[in-house]
């Protein structure tokens, strides 16, 4: 079903997975949904039916999931600041960025040569004024790490476009979404705005075939379809929940799953909807 306002048409979900405290990150891999449960510290899976697994518990909150080019998972412990690969139901540490003078990492996408691409937010509460402090590592696939870019503010959902050629993030507190130029090395380059959000907080964040970036506007309780000219065309409420993250999939990439939460009472949910376009790029 779907209504329209003002020229923007809005969606309506279905619950795919409830019992959850507070759903991140999701990835469609191998046909299931991945994402990290963030306050159960755990990585789950869930497939179209409803069934549910827990790949891995950490003792720690985990964040942002990707793929190696051979398969193996990789998710972000966000407190520690390491990234972890998790085989045989077990993790190991692929790189370890506590060096870094930072207080946790939170989303990461993984492009196809392995290199992943992680946030790292200087600090947990916001800065008394808008400086963008804040980083985003380059991950090489054997575990060494550098330094992508520098003056980040509050980068969060996190993807690379079809072509690899950009890497655009969340900037939450600006209500911006930043592109940078990908280059040959991993280092990124030439920040710019792609859109403004206006009054759509965004979260996580994911990409279609015709260049849309759909994101979590978060508190906001809606996700939001933007388009490349920064006007908004499509928007899925969920009310009484917060929008965190979405992901493009399913068989023919057109279901669009949403994590949302009820933020005070602890309760997460995987919310699904069909959608006319397919997903792209990466994640």
């Amino acid at each position: 079903m779907s209504t329209q306002d003002a020229g923007i048409e809005t969606l309506e979900t279905r619950v795919l997975l409830d019992g959850l405290t507070f759903p991140e990150s999701p990835r469609w891999h191998d046909g299931k949904l991945w994402f990290s449960d963030m306050q159960a510290h755990r990585v789950m899976t869930v497939d179209l039916q409803g069934n549910a697994e827990v790949v891995v518990e950490i003792d720690d909150r985990p964040s942002g999931i990707g793929f190696l080019p051979d398969g193996t998972p990789l998710v972000v412990s966000a407190d520690k600041r390491h990234v972890l690969r998790i085989e045989n139901g077990r993790t190991t540490v692929h790189a370890d960025l506590s060096s870094l003078a930072a207080e946790w990492l939170n989303d990461m996408v993984v492009d196809e040569r392995g290199r992943a691409y992680v946030d790292v937010i200087t600090h947990v509460a916001h800065p008394d004024v808008d400086e963008p402090i804040d980083r985003i590592a380059c991950i090489e696939p054997d575990g060494s790490w550098r330094v992508a870019a520098e003056g980040v503010l509050r980068p969060n959902g996190i993807v690379i476009t079809a072509d690899g050629t950009t890497l655009i993030h969340a900037t939450t507190r600006w209500r911006r979404l930043t592109a940078w130029t990908i280059e040959a090395d991993g280092q990124l380059s030439g920040p710019r705005l792609w859109a403004d959000t206006k009054r759509w907080t965004p979260d996580g964040i994911c990409l279609d075939a015709e260049g849309a970036i759909w994101i979590g506007g978060l508190s906001k309780e809606h996700f939001v379809r933007v388009l490349p000219s920064g006007e908004f065309d499509r928007t899925v409420e969920v009310p009484g929940r917060w929008a965190t993250a979405c992901m493009l999939g399913g068989p023919n990439g057109r279901t669009l799953f949403m994590a949302t939460a009820e933020h005070e009472a602890g309760r997460g949910y995987i919310e699904t909807l069909e959608v006319d376009v397919p997903g792209a790029g990466r994640p």
